[in-house]
């Protein structure tokens, strides 16, 4: 288990760093992959001050050569990749009636575009192992909707149904496909949200809490492991209740 190798986008922060440091762990070699070149450098630091093996990539979502460069790199590097999870994403809200087209575009380009070109990527090397590991994060607003994000909302159940779709396609390959779809989880995304607004999301909350990056980072550990084997095309909500 211990040569197997995750590759996260979006690993510079939040989720994806918590991700990357628990998959460390768990003796996964880690490909730090964002275009937050310092931030990347300090998260591959992190993994190295406790054991692990991490390499770092400049990767824009928003660049098909960009995508196919840096697994290209990793699969220099690694000669594999083992565990994909698609975590980077971004937020451009705004009403509907005033979305600027540039801002549903990269939202979606980034969020769900990105994301299935990524996995495209991956593809062929984890059908070739006969084994593989993709693992979708998506969001609880992916499920419920919510005002003034649109296209954020639009991409992230879009990832839920690519999970869906490339569970069923690749479960021959020995390939399982999940979501996670957390909650409001603190983060530097939820850290810019107003207190009235923190107030009422926390009042929608049964277990009275916002998450950690770390909670949904267990989760991730799960699904990318073998005690998940058998668990494919699943959304895991991590909510603390908010939304069932």
């Amino acid at each position: 288990m211990s040569n197997r190798v995750a590759f996260i986008t979006g690993a510079s922060r939040g989720i994806g760093r918590a991700t990357a440091l628990r998959l460390c762990q768990s003796g996964f070699q880690i490909v730090v992959a964002s275009p937050e070149l310092e931030n990347n450098e300090l998260v591959a630091a992190e993994v190295r001050a406790a054991g692990g093996t991490a390499i770092t990539l400049d990767f824009n979502l928003t660049s098909l050569d960009s995508i196919k460069q840096g697994v290209a790199a990793a699969l220099k590097q690694f000669g594999k990749i083992d565990v994909l999870v698609n975590n980077a994403g971004i937020t451009r809200d705004g009403l509907a009636v005033r979305m600027k087209p540039e801002d549903w575009q990269l939202v979606l380009q980034i969020n769900l575009t990105g994301a299935f070109q990524t996995t495209q990527q991956a593809l062929p090397g984890m059908m070739r192992e006969r084994w593989g590991r993709i693992v979708n994060v998506a969001s609880v607003v992916g499920q419920m909707g919510n005002a003034g994000q649109a296209n954020y909302v639009t991409s992230k159940a879009g990832i839920i149904g690519l999970t869906k779709s490339l569970a069923q396609e690749l479960a021959s390959r020995n390939i399982t496909v999940n979501a996670v779809a957390p909650g409001f989880i603190e983060t530097d995304m939820t850290a810019k949200l107003s207190q009235e607004v923190r107030d009422r999301m926390m009042a929608a909350v049964p277990l009275k809490r916002f998450g950690q990056p770390e909670d949904v980072a267990n989760a991730v550990n799960f699904l990318a492991s073998d005690d998940a084997a058998y668990i494919t095309g699943h959304v895991v909500n991590i909510n603390g209740g908010m939304y069932m």
